[in-house]
């Protein structure tokens, strides 16, 4: 730790803190979104899953004060340490009684870089032991407060939060593009394979889909696609060391689209090839993902091949099982077996359009893949530089040479 780093208490760098634990104000289908400690995830908040409260309820609650953009949000139960800013975005928001905002002493300590520390393992270890619950972990405002931390001058701190921040914005950036290329190629599929844009001047027929261009048929996945059910290896096999090939039991390791590879097996006679299409077979059933490189495949998970013309098959079931555990029938799955996926029917165009559309959509997923292979590169560093910079370990200088590099 260099020299001129002093040793604070959290609540030193503290001007105010909001704090609403107590009673949980009742839910709205509308009005003030909630950022519950479900809410804050990765440094992050996100609002997939929203809850409201009324306009009256956040009036009454606010009494005791009001957070504000660039306060410090940190979980105090269920889960404990989670991170994230209170939203610039010009909205409202009420915070839960499972979370508290720290709003810095600008002087001493840099709203940014604490967000940062608190992602230091040490640092989140360190308050995991304050653990007070019996069943569920929680912490106490005095816990967080209490914290010692080494703080380095508060321009260095500055500096640090700006390369991890610039980091975190290229990543936010890819995501954002990621979203609008499948929304696009989604977007695409719709047009030609739902709606029948283009092919609206010719012929129709009926089918048990629904009525259908001429010349395009209604077939079960088991005629066109290669289908493979996994099969998980004994546990013993299993490792952390990456010998083998990479194992993937069920969803635990799914990203958007593409899977982290955590856990190898030396052994295991189901495998999906990159490029397959990795499908959930237990609750929740019909999770998409996509091989990146090839993998054994565990129990919960099938993958699905089509020879030349996966997207189209991507883009196909992520439509029909938009929603998880159902299929667009609205029928509800725990699982799924073999027959269940081989039977399921498909509106399938004569190949021409098939190769029509994977050359519009090819470039897409293309990209989309190279965002996010570049999206694990910026995160590895970012994890790297993390520690070192927190600690004092990598000086500002070199990493902000590294960032110039790669960004």
């Amino acid at each position: 730790m260099p020299e001129n780093w002093k040793t604070y208490n959290l609540s030193d760098g503290i001007k105010t803190i909001i704090d609403y634990r107590g009673k949980t104000p009742r839910k709205s289908p509308l009005g003030i979104p909630l950022i519950s400690a479900a809410n804050i995830k990765n440094g992050k908040l996100d609002f997939t899953k929203a809850s409201y409260i009324s306009q009256d309820d956040y009036d009454k609650w606010t009494t005791r004060g009001f957070t504000k953009p660039n306060d410090v949000l940190i979980t105090t139960e269920a889960p404990v340490g989670e991170v994230a800013l209170y939203p610039d975005d010009g909205k409202t928001y009420l915070i839960s009684r499972r979370v508290i905002a720290l709003r810095t002493d600008e002087e001493l300590l840099h709203c940014k870089f604490l967000l940062f520390l608190l992602q230091h393992k040490p640092i989140f270890d360190g308050l995991l032991s304050n653990n007070r619950g019996s069943t569920v972990p929680r912490v106490l405002k005095t816990d967080i407060t209490g914290m010692q931390l080494k703080l380095p001058t508060y321009p260095k701190q500055k500096s640090i939060a700006s390369i991890l921040s610039a980091l975190d914005n290229k990543i936010e950036l890819n995501l954002q593009m990621n979203k609008t290329l499948e929304e696009m190629a989604m977007a695409l599929y719709k047009h030609w394979f739902v709606d029948f844009g283009p092919f609206q001047d010719g012929e129709f027929i009926d089918s048990e889909l629904g009525e259908i261009p001429k010349g395009w048929e209604v077939k079960q996945l088991k005629y066109f696609a290669l289908l493979i059910m996994g099969q998980s290896p004994k546990s013993e096999f299993y490792n952390d060391s990456k010998e083998g090939l990479p194992f993937h039991q069920g969803v635990k390791d799914y990203g958007i689209r593409f899977p982290t590879d955590i856990t190898y097996s030396t052994v295991g006679n189901r495998e999906a090839a990159k490029g397959d299409i990795l499908f959930s077979v237990r609750a929740p059933v019909g999770r998409l993902n996509v091989a990146k490189n090839k993998i054994i495949l565990g129990r919960g998970l099938a993958a699905i091949r089509m020879p030349k013309f996966n997207s189209f098959l991507f883009y196909a079931l992520k439509r029909m099982f938009v929603t998880e555990d159902s299929i667009g029938s609205g029928t509800v799955f725990n699982s799924v077996n073999k027959s269940d996926l081989q039977n399921l029917k498909f509106v399938l165009p004569p190949e021409n359009q098939l190769l029509n559309f994977k050359e519009l959509v090819d470039p897409l997923d293309k990209q989309y893949l190279n965002n996010s292979t570049e999206n694990q590169t910026l995160t590895q560093l970012r994890d790297t530089l993390l520690p070192k910079l927190i600690s004092g370990e990598v000086r500002v200088k070199d990493a902000e040479k590294t960032l110039t590099e790669v960004l």
